[in-house]
């Protein structure tokens, strides 16, 4: 099998190199799928793709022309692919559906805690000799009232983490899990409560047309305790534009994010040379309430290591003519 990886990063090519053992015929690209990459996937049989590449509808008529037969994404979302045509047109997709929630969940607490306790301000100062600890007044997470919004993996071990804080745990998701209620003391409550009671509020829900722009203008202005928010999903669930204007108001005290709802062609890139013409972004990133990562969540050894053992399951199955166990379509 020839397999052509998308998007492939310095960091994972080694050990994408020492997963295949020289299985399969696997070459690299540093470009991301769109339009105008599709022809780099002539004379491959399978792609692997990653959650900032294109596989819209367009994209994937041109693949199947070009005689690719198998996607398999380097991530569990997939809000990047159309799913629906990919039926259509045959294609077998298949994604990481859990690598790592440790990794996403423990990023999530270090930007809570970089946050609460101004550890970026706290950097500058002692770089410059400045050792005052007048602007550096955080607050405990102990005693206080934090909603979760999605309680799928990573949220699950997020209440773990918060339960050791001494959290008051709020968590809303379509189904209630009695063992995190029993063993954590969790209280599953609609999202209304958890704007008007939550002192923060962790986003980890996943991109779909019910969650893309959850967080808008009239749900901002619900918030009664001026919450911090904090985003380790996908960045459309945010409304960033509403969300600065919040920010402006006070109606949130900030927000720590790993996502940005604009990010694709942007993250995973040094745009230091080129900086992109985005105002928003710009925004973003200069606001003195907000804390920004780029995506990094996921990268961890462990998590890494689980993404590419993966993504070789589904290649495997795929050549011996089975069904992988990860399959979307």
């Amino acid at each position: 099998m020839n397999v052509l990886i998308y998007s492939a990063k310095p960091f994972e090519i080694s050990l994408i190199k020492e997963e295949n053992k020289g299985r399969y015929a696997v070459s690299f690209t540093e470009r991301r799928l769109s339009l105008d990459t599709t022809k780099l996937a002539m004379n491959y049989d399978a792609i692997s793709i990653f959650s900032a590449d294109d596989a819209s509808s367009e994209v994937l008529e041109k693949l199947k022309a070009m005689g690719i037969h198998y996607i398999t994404l380097r991530s569990t979302g997939h809000d990047n692919i159309d799913l629906k045509k990919a039926r259509q047109l045959g294609l077998k997709v298949a994604n990481v559906p859990s690598y790592s929630p440790n990794s996403i969940a423990e990023h999530a607490i270090a930007l809570c805690l970089t946050f609460s306790r101004k550890i970026v301000k706290a950097q500058h100062q002692t770089l410059e000799y400045n050792f005052l600890l007048d602007d550096l007044i955080g607050f405990n997470l102990h005693q206080k009232t934090v909603g979760v919004m999605g309680m799928g993996s990573i949220g699950q071990v997020l209440i773990k983490i918060l339960h050791g804080f001494g959290c008051y745990i709020l968590a809303n998701d379509i189904h209630k899990n009695e063992q995190l209620i029993k063993d954590y003391q969790v209280q599953y409550v609609s999202k209304e409560v958890i704007a008007e009671t939550a002192d923060i509020i962790f986003i980890c829900l996943p991109l779909n047309s019910n969650t893309r722009y959850l967080i808008n203008k009239d749900y901002l202005h619900q918030l009664k305790k001026k919450p911090v928010l904090i985003n380790i999903a996908r960045g459309a669930i945010v409304h960033t534009e509403e969300l600065l204007k919040a920010l402006d108001a006070n109606v949130i005290s900030g927000y720590a994010t790993d996502v940005y709802e604009f990010e694709h062609g942007v993250f995973f890139y040094d745009r230091s040379k080129e900086i992109p013409e985005d105002p928003i972004l710009h925004q973003l990133l200069c606001h003195p309430k907000t804390l920004v990562t780029p995506h990094q969540g996921f990268a961890t050894n462990e998590a890494l290591q689980a993404i590419i053992s993966t993504t070789f399951e589904n290649l495997d199955a795929w050549e011996a003519g089975k069904d992988s166990a990860h399959e979307l379509s």
